[in-house]
């Protein structure tokens, strides 16, 4: 559905020409998450009032969701020291549980990844997607935009 002149919204991720982004989740509904991503990203052409872009594509995804929930936090790294065979072993667990298409999963590449262990388990973090073992996986086509899924990564239910 289109959202605005340049902002496409799908059931599973926007893409986005005016910022040049695209974002795609799988496994755990982040839709929410996803919210507040558009919002923030629209927030200085609209105004606090009327987030047209966030409006539209909370009607498309059937959410029912005030701006004040919308929580953002700062993420607080605590990086594994080690890559070893059982983080990998985890996190390649992981990421098959999701379902995924397999150009999506091949693409992850954990070699390269930042890993960090939060309350619920494993977080990898590459230029181009983040996956938390608790069953979610976003990707990304800027690697600049993994500081904004990330500043609302706590929407995600435990995460």
């Amino acid at each position: 559905m289109l959202c605005e002149e340049k902002l496409e919204v799908f059931e599973n991720g926007f893409r986005d020409e005016k910022f040049n982004l695209e974002v795609e989740f799988y496994g755990k509904d982040a839709r929410k998450l996803l919210l507040a991503v558009i919002r923030e990203l629209y927030l200085p052409d609209y105004g606090e009032d009327y987030v047209y872009p966030f409006e539209c594509a909370k009607e498309f995804w059937d959410i029912h969701m005030d701006p004040s929930e919308i929580v953002a936090e700062e993420f607080r790294p605590s990086p594994i020291k080690f890559l070893n065979r059982s983080v990998l072993n985890r996190l390649e667990k992981a990421l098959e549980e999701i379902d995924a298409p397999r150009e999506v999963k091949d693409a992850i590449d954990f070699e390269k990844a930042e890993v960090h262990k939060l309350k619920k388990g494993l977080l990898a973090m590459g230029k181009n997607f983040i996956l938390g073992e608790g069953a979610y996986l976003i990707v990304f086509n800027k690697p600049g935009a993994r500081e904004l899924i990330l500043k609302y990564l706590g929407m995600l239910d435990g995460a």
